[in-house]
Formats: structure tokens, sequence, C-alpha cells
């Protein structure tokens, strides 16, 4: 919950001028296309934080300067910063793209604090709102958990929701944050939104690169108010990197054009921790009071081995049978590989570990931050009769290899947990082991699904899988199917999924209290134009220590 004191809430209904009146400048210089190029200097792209434990919280601003800056910054309980808590520096310089990241410490748990940045010449940064978490008894605790933010599909009314929402104390993102196609690819030209455009032009791969597209993405002005008005938890997923990346390439690098991938994944990760509140840790752990340990992963570039991918398993299939027999193969072969991992060995030891201690330390709730849709899902063969006519050639392929492995009893999506079945029986029986009550946020599909898990047949944990915040879902390609029915046979063919919505983009609000885990899917009406209307809510409880959903 906000708490008795809520900051950044006007008596007037908030409009996107007014979003950023604190610190000066308006929603139409934030999208201005010249601003997109340039950025002029100063205080550039508002401020961030992060990282929030009870006691210390990372502060995070950008400053374009001709040289290297000094920058101090202070925090306040109050608004007016008439009291400060705490205060330090920190140096704005062009090895880090003028990008400014530094730890607030010694502040009071479960608080909300006001932050901000002053330059040499006394110029200030926009007033940051960020809070602690707890140290002792919560109730509730809230999360509003977003994943794929598409900047050039439309519009991201998900985070201009959550902000005037004001009802979380916490943002979870969970990965595509960004995205590294060249303008005009993903979107389309004609599927792209007008006067959203991408800078660079090109696909991202140098680090020059993945600078600028975080500073367009940054330069929006709901995005930028998410960060201004909730500290984040954030985790990389592929479009950060590449599309479908693993530990040693991606399916969208291409080595004899675009080099090394080792260079480009450093790339990647090194504008990422530039450009966002995070520390360099690639997991970590976060303790809500006695109430939950919130757990971040990586499930991309740590310890994932190449997807599988159906398409090359039914390559050479020249008949029917031919592909029956090849996915049969794959079925009990390579697929059920029992070393296989998607983490890789030391995080898997380091994941066991943490729920054992969090379960240890009386904690009621293990939730996992984590990328890609852990339930099992089966795709159900009438589906490619429902593609839309104008669905790409790789969609297509994809749709049709799904419905192909579903009649073969195999799932549809290898770059999820599902194409690395035996690590996610490793996963739920550690959970198992540790008394969890595992709680597994996702991203990834651009799709809400909600999940119950099971290990050998015994209840393991409950999954809430997101609904993107801009990047279409299967709605873009299904253009013929009625999302009611396409929902009643995914259900049909998939016993553990509880509820699916392939039609609409938006957010999650979880919330956690000592008895149950509730999560609200807020399903926005647009994302072509900017609006906060909401075309739907959908909402599910697991009561503590049951593992099972109701609606």
């Amino acid at each position: 919950m906000i708490g008795s004191e809520p900051p950044f809430r006007p008596s007037a209904p908030l409009t996107r001028r007014g979003l950023f009146q604190l610190g000066g400048i308006t929603a139409a210089l934030a999208a201005s296309p010249a601003i997109a190029r340039t950025f002029g200097s100063g205080f550039t792209h508002g401020v961030a934080s992060g990282e929030p434990g009870q006691n210390r919280v990372l502060l995070w601003t950008r400053f374009v300067a001709e040289q290297e800056t000094p920058l101090s910054w202070q925090v306040s309980e109050k608004q007016d910063f008439g009291a400060i808590t705490a205060e330090g520096s920190a140096v704005a310089a062009p090895t880090s793209d003028w990008c400014v990241k530094s730890w607030a410490d010694g502040l009071e748990p479960n608080r909300w604090y006001y932050y901000r940045f002053t330059a040499p010449d006394g110029s200030r940064s926009e007033i940051g709102r960020t809070r602690t978490l707890p140290a002792g008894g919560t109730d509730p605790f809230r999360m509003a958990v977003f994943s794929c933010s598409n900047y050039a599909f439309g519009y991201f009314n998900a985070y201009a929701h959550a902000a005037e929402a004001n009802d979380a104390d916490l943002a979870v993102h969970l990965g595509d944050y960004i995205y590294e196609y060249r303008r005009g690819t993903y979107p389309s030209a004609d599927e792209a939104q007008p006067g959203r455009l991408l800078w660079p032009e090109h696909e991202i791969v140098a680090l020059a690169d993945y600078r600028l597209r975080y500073a367009t993405y940054r330069s929006d002005p709901d995005l930028r108010r998410i960060h201004q008005t909730l500290p984040m938890i954030a985790i990389w997923d592929d479009h950060e990197s590449a599309n479908d990346s693993w530990t040693g390439g991606a399916q969208n690098h291409q080595p004899e054009t675009e080099g090394d991938w080792e260079v480009r994944k450093a790339a990647a990760k090194r504008a990422y921790r530039e450009w966002m509140p995070v520390s360099d840790e690639t997991y970590a752990a976060y303790e809500i009071g006695d109430l939950a340990t919130l757990i971040r992963l990586d499930t991309r570039l740590e310890g994932r081995e190449e997807p599988y991918n159906l398409a090359s398993v039914l390559s050479g299939a020249g008949s029917a049978a031919d592909a029956v027999a090849a996915l049969t193969a794959f079925r009990d072969g390579a697929w059920a590989d029992p070393d296989r991992t998607l983490l890789g060995m030391k995080q898997e030891a380091w994941l066991a570990d943490a729920l054992k201690a969090s379960r240890g330390s009386g904690k009621v709730w293990q939730v996992l931050a984590q990328q890609v849709v852990m339930g099992n899902l089966m795709t159900p063969p009438d589906i490619v009769e429902a593609l839309a006519a104008n669905a790409p050639d790789f969609i297509r392929q994809r749709v049709t290899a799904a419905a192909m492995a579903g009649r073969a009893g195999l799932p549809s999506n290898m770059d999820a947990w599902d194409g690395y079945p035996s690590a996610r029986e490793r996963l739920l029986a550690a959970a198992r082991e540790a008394d969890a009550n595992l709680v597994v946020l996702a991203g990834d599909s651009h799709n809400a699904w909600t999940f119950e898990l099971a290990h050998a047949g015994e209840k393991a944990g409950v999954e809430f899988a997101v609904q993107s915040v801009s990047s279409p879902g299967l709605e873009a390609y299904l253009g013929a199917a009625d999302p009611r029915r396409l929902a009643v046979s995914l259900a049909t063919h998939n016993e553990r999924l509880k509820f699916s919505d392939t039609s609409h983009r938006g957010y999650g609000l979880l919330e956690l209290t000592g008895e149950r885990v509730t999560n609200e899917y807020r399903f926005l009406d647009t994302v072509r134009t900017r609006s906060t209307r909401l075309a739907a809510k959908a909402s599910f409880t697991s009561e503590a220590s049951t593992n099972v959903l109701a609606g």
C-alpha cells in the first residue's frame, strides 16, 4: 500500500503535461523527434531508483556536459527537502554515457522518500519518489509487474496507468524493456505507431547503438513517470541483447555480419547496467519483511543452453508420418535430456539454497521474478486455422510446428521453460523440498497466463505470467479467432492452465498478505492512443500453503 501520505497525488486530474511539472519538462518535449536525436544537455532523462533494501536504495540520473561533472544528491522524507535524511555525490562521465548511479544508505525500513540531484551550476533534476522494503511485519505489499514494452508498437499506457493508480510499493520489470530490431522490422512500417521513431534506425549491435536505443525509450514520458514514482527491480530478457538469446548466441545474431556474440552480449549488458537502476549482480534476493522473499533470476544469459527449434526438428520430414516420427524421437530424446539447463547449475544451486533460507527464516512467500513462462502449454491443433491471413511467415511456421508438436505430446514454446523440462522439474523439486509457497512471475509471451504448477503429481506453486505493455500478443496473428473461444480451447488442452487472455495489453498488480497472494490483471483499452482507460480486469488468488488458484 502507498501508506498514509500519498505523494504525487494531485487534487486535480493528472494530465500528461502535469506529469513532469515537478521536473519542469513536458511530455511534448520528451516525445519530440528532435530530442530523440540529441536529447540535449544537462539532466536529460529524469530520475529513477531501484534495488531497494530495508536501509538503502540505488539512485539514478543522467547529466550530459562538456566534461566529467560531479553531482550531489539528497534524500528526504519531505517533498520540500526541509530535512535531509541522506546525501552524497557521484560523477557524470562519458565513459558511462553520462548515466549516474549512487547508493543512498542509512535509510529507515518501509518508508517513502524523495530524492533529487544537483549540478555544480545549481540546476536540479526532477524530484523522484522511492521506497525502502519493510524489515518486519507488513500487510499487504503490492508490486506493479510489467514486461515486453515495444516503443514503436504503441504507447506505454500500462506505465501511465500504474503511476496514476498509485497503489503499488514497487515496480518489477521482467524484461524486454527495449527491443533490438531496426526500424521497420518489428513492427513493420505499416504496423508502427506514427511518431514513435526508433533511434538508431538500424538494428542495435554496438555499445553506442544500445545506448541510443535506451535514450530513445527513456524519452517516453510514461516510462519516465513510472521510474520517477516507484523503485524498480528489473531483469533483462532476450531483446535487451537479441531475440532468443542464450549463453553462446541468439536467433537474431549473425556472426558473419554482426561480429562476435560475446562482444555484442557484453555491450548489451553494459548499456543495460548504465541506463537502468540495477546492480551488477546477475541474480539476487530481496527480503520483504517477514512476508516474502523476492528472488530475481536470469534465465537468458547466465546458463541457458541453446533453445530447440521445432521447425528444425521437422525440417527433414517429407510426409506427415515422417513429421510424427521426428517429433516422437525428439520428445523421447534431446528434449528429455536430464542434464539440460536453463539457469546453469551454479544459479540452480543458489536458488535452491535461497528457497530454503527464505522458508527457514519464516517468510510466507517465495516469489520468483523471472523472464519466461514456466507452466506447461500445449498448442490446440485447431489454432492454425485461426491464423490471420497477414500473419508473418515466421509466425505461421512456428504456429504450424507447435500444433503438430501438440499432437505428439510436446509443448509449444521451446524458448520457455517448456523447452527445458528437466531443469523445470529440478526447480519445482527444490521448491517442494523447501516447503515453499512458490509464486512464479513471468513475461516474454505478450499474453496473460495463470497456472497451477505441479511436480511428480503434487502441487508445487502458482504462476502469474503477465501480458505485455505494448508488444502484440496472439490477437495480432489469430485474427479469425474469438479470444474467448481460444481461451476455452487452451484450457481444454492444458489442464493446469486456469486462465488466459490473448487480446489485451497491460500489466499485473501482485498483492501479498500473510494469508494469500492475489494477482489482478489490468487490461488497457488500447496502445494506439494515449489513454489509461481499462478494458477489463481479472483477479486470481491463492491461499498460503495450498498452491491452488481461485478466480
